[in-house]
């Protein structure tokens, strides 16, 4: 089972940018797709991003298209997400997800280790 860590949330005004960082541990990710999702309050967790196994397809959310960019770095076992022009809706834990197939197929119960996720807040 791989680990997952997420690190660089945090409050940031409307327009603003953020660079969430995942890094894996006790296995390494470089076969299998990844994800990011996230969950407001009140909300059901939703699917944000997604990279294949070798970076070289991505996935988005329709509000996440032109402004976030889902990359991996299989080298070093991580997975980040670039936002920017970031709005108040963006507001939500974002949680790094681990798929157990190559590709992603745009199926939620196919990412089966999660990390604990990080806040992001998005101020007017």
């Amino acid at each position: 089972q791989v680990q997952l860590v997420e690190s660089g949330g945090g409050l940031v005004q409307a327009g603003g940018s953020l660079r969430l960082s995942c890094a894996a541990s006790g296995r390494t990710i470089s076969s299998f797709a990844m994800g990011w999702f996230r969950q407001a309050p009140g909300k059901e967790r939703e699917f944000v991003a997604a990279i294949n196994w070798r970076g070289g397809a991505t996935d988005y959310t329709d509000s996440a298209k032109g402004r976030f960019t889902i990359s991996r770095d299989n080298a070093k076992n991580a997975v980040y997400l670039q936002m920017i022009s970031l709005k108040p809706e963006d507001t939500a834990v974002y949680y790094c997800a681990a798929s157990s197939r190559p590709f992603y197929r745009g199926r939620f119960d196919d990412f089966v280790s999660w990390g604990q996720g990080t806040q992001v807040t998005v101020s007017t």
